[in-house]
């Protein structure tokens, strides 16, 4: 792939959304990364659009109108703007990166780029669950990429399962390695670690309440066709990740051979991944008797990576949807799973949810079969929305308990990506 970078003729142009901490480092890949250029980058917060492009000494210019916009980058500059709306329009862009935490902005940002003929990764993993099938499908309509983005646990995870397919083994589950859980953390009790980060608030709560994971989970069971065994995952504690064997029945779990996704919680190494393939070949299982490294008692076998390096890695999947129209990771699925509301909580009826890593609720992973009759509400959809009645702690929280605008775009997107789904995503 580097070889292939180094002999373009043209860059492959990438625009940002998002230039938070994610972002910032999205924005020094693609300056640093030969045969990537990028073009166009917004933020709300223009100040820290504006410092990145100082940070890395590029040419830029504040631009407010896509005339603007194009004439900075026909002339070799950066175009800096507020409006993420603007670089999702522009026509001089090949690959948009939505980078943003924000869920109804980035599934506009997401429905804007693709109109405008722009392969879209995904970095924004929220918008991606809610949306994914629906943004999915128009790509494909379009004859663009739709894909999350390298470098984070799904996608990761995705590689690490291609890896092992192709060696002939059968997967069983997908796994996560956490190092800490607290289902009632909140965006004040959060504040030292957070603050020790460098961590919004609310972000820091919702890595640490289990909320980011189950999207995150939920993303690749969308995209491989993988269930939760239980609401939530299971999650034992683990010493180390060679602890699964002990703490998972894999014959009992791997019903009907439909694999799983589910976490270890503070084993080493932390931050990474693991998945565990199946062989009954018997040539196949004497081999791995001694063939080092050791990966378990067969006939389910472990295969691990100690790290996912987030920005560092992303720049692989914006070169193969602009090179080769492939994406590593989509929701071809649709919703096989998703991340449901739980009261964090005793809650009162007319309090207002406050949505992802805050103070209401936390979401938990189930299998879509399981809400087809009493539906609940997503977490992503869970903010500034009210309650009809009175909600218990861990409770879980349902759509009927919620009362919101009926107009409101995220969940007019949520619908139709829940109609998509239905027919077959994409």
């Amino acid at each position: 792939m580097l070889n292939r970078f180094r002999a373009l003729q043209n860059n492959i142009k990438a625009a940002i959304i998002g230039i938070g901490c994610m972002g910032k480092g999205l924005f020094y890949q693609c300056h640093i990364t030969p045969g990537i250029e990028c073009v166009a980058i917004a933020d709300i917060k223009i100040d820290r659009a504006i410092a990145c492009a100082e940070w890395l000494e590029r040419d830029y210019q504040i631009v407010q109108t896509l005339q603007a916009m194009h004439e900075t980058i026909h002339r070799g500059g950066l175009a800096v703007c507020e409006d993420g709306d603007l670089v999702a329009r522009c026509d001089l862009a090949d690959v948009l990166i939505e980078s943003t935490g924000a869920i109804a902005a980035g599934g506009q940002s997401a429905i804007a780029a693709l109109e405008h003929r722009k392969h879209l990764v995904m970095m924004n993993y929220e918008a991606d669950l809610i949306f994914g099938p629906y943004l999915s499908h128009l790509a494909q309509e379009q004859g663009l990429v739709y894909t999350s983005c390298d470098g984070d646990q799904p996608t990761v995870l995705g590689r690490l399962i291609d890896e092992l397919e192709f060696m002939g083994f059968e997967l069983v589950m997908a796994g996560n390695i956490k190092g800490y859980l607290d289902r009632h953390a909140n965006p004040t009790t959060i504040i030292p670690e957070a603050d020790k980060r460098n961590l919004d608030y609310k972000m820091c709560t919702s890595y640490t309440d289990g909320t980011k994971l189950c999207i995150e989970m939920a993303v690749l069971a969308n995209g491989l066709g993988l269930r939760t065994a239980v609401a939530g995952m299971y999650g034992p504690q683990a010493n180390h990740v060679h602890d699964v064997f002990n703490l998972f029945d894999f014959d009992a779990l791997w019903e009907g051979k439909r694999p799983l996704v589910d976490y270890i919680l503070g084993a080493k190494p932390t931050g990474g991944v693991f998945a565990i393939g199946y062989t009954g070949n018997e040539y196949q299982q004497s081999t791995l008797a001694w063939f080092p490294p050791k990966m378990g008692p067969g006939p389910f076998y472990l295969f691990y990576r100690p790290y996912h390096l987030g920005h560092f890695e992303a720049m692989a999947c914006v070169a193969e949807a602009a090179l080769d129209g492939r994406s590593v990771l989509k929701p071809d699925f649709g919703f096989q799973t998703n991340v449901y509301a739980y009261a964090k909580r005793d809650l009162r009826k007319g309090e207002k949810l406050d949505g992802i890593g805050g103070y209401t609720c936390y979401g938990l992973i189930e299998n879509c079969a399981q809400n087809d009759d009493h539906p609940g509400l997503p977490i992503c959809l869970a903010e500034d929305v009210t309650l009809k009645r009175d909600v218990l702690k861990d409770e879980k929280i349902l759509m009927t308990d919620v009362t919101h605008d009926a107009n409101r775009f995220d969940f007019e997107l949520y619908s139709k990506a829940l109609e998509q789904s239905a027919r077959g995503a994409p």
